[in-house]
């Protein structure tokens, strides 16, 4: 009892000092229980929305597949959901990417705008009062802990400045679980409020805890402190959404790397993510002296860039989708059926997955694995040509793979063997 009453009289030496523990200290108008609620549900359903898509983008790298597109080898019971990634429709992963990286964006002052309408009670003593308002505490540490976290690493990540140390797949994917966590305890404990208070106000008779008690004279309302909220949240839509369409809005998206650079004329004027010069790529290594070598069952063989023109070719339009969010429309590739190279590896009916290695020497995702059914799609090619002309260097020229709904890292490019069967 006697440490009880030291605790007790502790926090209300520091509540009586003009420190953040004072609710007095804190002396925005603005702030209030209808305020912080209208922008918890708009978070509800836009991070709920990130959470869903950022596991569909990773069930889109196969990471079960083959140790080199499992970026989290140690994954245990949290791979539970993973399944086949479909080929169809063609434009999923750019739907889905698209929606992750962009609501994300948009979210930013959103989730800014809730953490300061709550930050006073970060600073409320005692830091707990009861078994419930313990739980809800730690609720809060991993709600915001896990989403500054996946915020920043994520808008890192996009824009090419990626600083943490390890994987971005692996911290990115342990991270949304860690919100997740935080995330749905929070949201039980409070939405039926927010929904409550949105409905009907606060009841009569009882204090708005949020609110401040000594407030200073008002400079802007609740709503118009909303609106300058939501008008942000606009901006940002438009400077990054057109990272997803060709045209004006490409070139209006300002805040990504891929959106307004103009890629230039010509039939390969669509955007890269990684050109020949940064992998270190050169002339010699693409030349006459290249050969695409094709393993299976059947045994090895070789094949010029002339040898593989030689084939029967296909055409597809498919679009290229990347992680970073950033897309290009349907481009009219040409070359090789997967399923045709498979035939000759040994595999003429069911054709079995595929292992892709290209030449450049290093970097992520030199290496990467296709799923059965991605070599079975007709549309799945080894791409000659991409809009009637031939493959640039930027494009994975002498040959690369494209297939439909693919993250673009997998779309591997300068391919250099093929190798058909267990994975």
């Amino acid at each position: 009892m006697p440490e009880r009453r030291r605790t007790r009289s502790l926090s209300a030496t520091l509540s009586a000092l003009h420190t953040p523990a004072n609710p007095r200290f804190w002396r925005s108008p603005v702030r209030g229980a209808r305020f912080t609620a209208v922008l918890g549900i708009v978070l509800l359903v836009g991070l709920t929305l990130l959470f869903v898509t950022g596991l569909l983008s990773y069930a889109a790298y196969n990471p079960d597949l083959n140790p080199v597109n499992d970026k989290t080898p140690d994954k245990g019971l949290l791979g539970f959901y993973l399944f086949s990634w479909p080929t169809g429709p063609h434009w999923l992963y750019r739907l889905t990417q698209g929606l992750h990286v962009t609501v994300g964006i948009v979210l930013v002052p959103v989730l800014l705008a809730k953490l300061w309408s709550v930050i006073p009670r970060l600073f409320a003593l005692p830091p707990a009062r009861s078994v419930g308002h313990a739980l809800e505490r730690l609720s809060l540490l991993l709600l915001i802990g896990g989403a500054l976290f996946q915020f920043i690493t994520g808008l890192l990540n996009i824009q090419l400045d990626y600083l943490f140390p390890g994987s971005f797949y692996t911290l990115h994917f342990y991270g949304a679980w860690v919100f997740l966590a935080g995330f749905v305890t929070h949201t039980v404990l409070k939405a039926p409020q927010a929904v409550r208070v949105l409905r009907n106000g606060i009841p009569r008779g009882e204090p708005d805890t949020l609110a401040a008690p000594d407030p200073l004279p008002a400079t802007l309302s609740r709503r118009g402190a909303l609106a300058m909220v939501g008008a942000g949240s606009l901006l940002l839509l438009i400077t990054s959404a057109g990272r997803s369409f060709d045209g004006p809005l490409r070139r209006i998206a300002l805040l990504t790397p891929r959106g307004g650079t103009d890629p230039g004329p010509g039939p390969n004027a669509f955007q890269v993510n990684k050109t020949a010069a940064a992998v270190r790529i050169t002339p010699a290594d693409t030349g006459e002296r290249w050969r695409l070598t094709v393993r299976g069952p059947a045994g090895e063989f070789r094949f010029s860039r002339a040898e593989l023109l030689a084939m029967e070719q296909h055409s597809a339009a498919l679009p290229i989708a990347c992680v970073e969010g950033w897309s290009t429309s349907d481009q009219q590739w040409r070359g090789v059926r997967l399923s045709d190279l498979a035939a000759l590896a040994g595999f003429p009916d069911r054709p079995p997955g595929v292992f892709v290695e290209s030449l450049q020497r290093g970097g992520s995702f030199r290496k990467a694995a296709l799923r059965d059914n991605q070599v079975r799609d007709g549309r799945s090619l080894l791409a000659l040509e991409v809009n009637g002309a031939p493959l640039s260097p930027d494009h994975g020229y002498p040959a690369r793979i494209i297939v439909p709904a693919a993250p673009g890292v997998l779309n591997t490019k300068w391919v250099e063997t093929l190798t058909f069967g267990e994975l």
